[in-house]
């Protein structure tokens, strides 16, 4: 069976990213950093419907706990044949209040993490001349948000390392591509406060916010062999919403 590796997969974009690829015939492999008991919570009811699941705790900061859980999945689980970069981190602050370790933390965790993983990845993938990266960026990766620099700096960022990755790895049979979600209904999210989301609500063409059913679906899509022709794309899922 091949091996789905879904990053920050312990709930929200990322367990419904692991629930769809298991729902395709993936076994996935369950990244999480801290929370053990919502990503076991995941595997779990992966296995109940039927499919496969395994959890694995990694700081995707780190590049050689990284090395070692890839290897770790390889050794163990099967042949990785997708990677999902979803871990991530989000704050608001104006740019004269980042401090130094706000700005470290956030690139470490959603670019610098990516690229560990796909670095990790790509040996395997290039040996068999076959594999699927999905990168999980967000609109304000395209757009830019007020009081999310380092956020807005490192989603553009990973958009950068997908389509430079693309041309790199297509001609050994590898896709790379991007989603970009636009206003998700998750923790992170909410978490903003109702009036905000309420306001961003009002712009979404389709009057809607979009759910991680909605994030997970175009993830399912680019992992499919009928999109194995699009590669260092960005596939935004946003509802039509313009910023």
């Amino acid at each position: 069976m091949s091996i789905a590796v879904v990053t920050g997969a312990s709930g929200g974009i990322g367990a419904e990213i692991a629930k769809q690829l298991a729902h395709d015939g993936f076994s996935v492999a369950l990244i999480y950093n801290r929370n053990a008991e919502k990503a076991q919570k995941t595997a779990d009811e992966i296995t109940l419907s039927g499919g496969s699941a395994k959890t694995y705790k990694c700081d995707v900061r780190d590049s050689s706990e990284i090395a070692s859980t890839i290897e770790a999945i390889e050794r163990n689980l099967g042949e990785i044949s997708v990677l999902v970069n979803n871990a991530g981190i989000s704050e608001q602050k104006l740019l004269t209040d980042i401090t130094d370790s706000d700005w470290e933390n956030m690139i470490s965790t959603n670019l610098s993490g990516a690229f560990y993983l796909c670095r990790a990845v790509l040996p395997y993938f290039i040996h068999r001349k076959s594999g699927r990266i999905i990168n999980i960026s967000s609109m304000w990766g395209e757009t830019g948000g007020s009081c999310e620099v380092h956020y807005s700096a490192a989603k553009a960022g990973l958009i950068g390392l997908t389509k430079a990755l693309a041309k790199e790895v297509a001609p050994s049979g590898i896709t790379v591509n991007a989603v970009s979600p636009g206003v998700i209904n998750t923790e992170m999210v909410t978490k903003l406060g109702k009036d905000t989301v309420d306001m961003l609500r009002e712009e979404i063409p389709v009057m809607r916010l979009g759910t991680p059913e909605d994030v997970a679906t175009a993830v399912s899509f680019l992992c499919d062999d009928r999109a194995s022709y699009i590669t260092g794309q960005v596939l935004s899922v946003n509802g039509g919403i313009v910023i």
